[in-house]
């Protein structure tokens, strides 16, 4: 693992105006029981629809935990693994996860830590909405794969999300005009944001594809625990709250969910993928 100067990770993780609450990111235990294991799914997807060649050089840009280049090695046969991430937590992360099987790189999007030319293909999962200027970063992928490919995938936060759908709509019930919706705070997450971002920054005929998984759970205690970890906007922002608020909010989830006879939960998580010519 090398270690480069980044930017305080507090950059990378959606703040808020005002000095208000703060998205955590950077513990990974309590990141995977939140949103991490959904990540490795749609990480899957998301290869399938690239569906490029083996023996590419690949960058993954906010590669977190490690979920999506833990993808790219079992799956897509890679020459080499370069990962980049802000977060000093997440880069411990992906280490205990991937070994000596990539290269870890403890840097922001926008100076990416690699040569010019290095790469054939640069992904990023679940993190374009959390780079501080992303023409920047798209600029930075063009330079290290220049003539290559980029690929990216964003949650839904809008309207496909449903487990972060139902928490909000409580914490607007609880608590009007304190929550930190992903739905309102990141408009990139949207098809036409993103193309337009893609487009904007010099790339080369984006396409845009929905990717779905499901995301089941036994029962809402299952659902709901997660959010008590502290870590994203929903967790972040829940233990801010006093603890009148957070049983509150808890109920008015527990309301809004829709159970089966066993008394286990049924959603749908949808992300946004986008891939363009460098």
């Amino acid at each position: 693992t090398r270690t480069f100067p980044a930017k305080p990770l507090s950059q990378y993780s959606g703040a808020m105006s005002g000095g208000a609450v703060r998205d955590n990111w950077g513990h990974g235990d309590a990141y995977e029981r939140f949103i991490g294991r959904w990540s490795s799914l749609v990480a899957v997807k998301f290869l399938d629809w690239l569906d490029v060649p083996g023996g590419l050089r690949w960058v993954d840009v906010g590669c977190g935990t490690g979920a999506l280049s833990e993808a790219i090695l079992d799956t897509q046969d890679p020459t080499s693994v370069n990962g980049v991430e802000p977060s000093a937590g997440f880069v411990r992360a992906a280490t205990q996860r991937l070994g000596d099987r990539a290269t870890l790189h403890q840097a922001p999007a926008e100076d990416l830590p690699l040569l010019d030319g290095s790469a054939d293909i640069i992904v990023s999962g679940l993190v374009l909405n959390f780079i501080p200027d992303l023409r920047a970063a798209l600029a930075e992928m063009k330079r290290v794969a220049p003539g290559g490919i980029v690929g990216a995938y964003v949650w839904d936060y809008g309207g496909g999300m449903d487990m972060l759908r139902v928490f909000w709509e409580a914490a607007d019930e609880v608590d009007p005009g304190g929550s930190m919706d992903e739905g309102r705070r990141f408009p990139l997450c949207r098809p036409g944001a993103l193309v337009a971002a893609f487009t904007n920054a010099g790339l080369d005929d984006p396409e845009v594809v929905p990717l779905e998984i499901e995301t089941p759970f036994a029962d809402f205690e299952a659902l709901w625990s997660p959010f008590t970890g502290g870590q994203g906007a929903g967790p972040s922002y829940l233990v801010s709250l006093d603890p009148d608020k957070q049983a509150a909010l808890k109920e008015s989830m527990r309301d809004r969910i829709q159970t089966d006879t066993d008394g286990s939960i049924s959603l749908i998580a949808r992300a946004w993928a986008i891939r363009a010519s460098l």
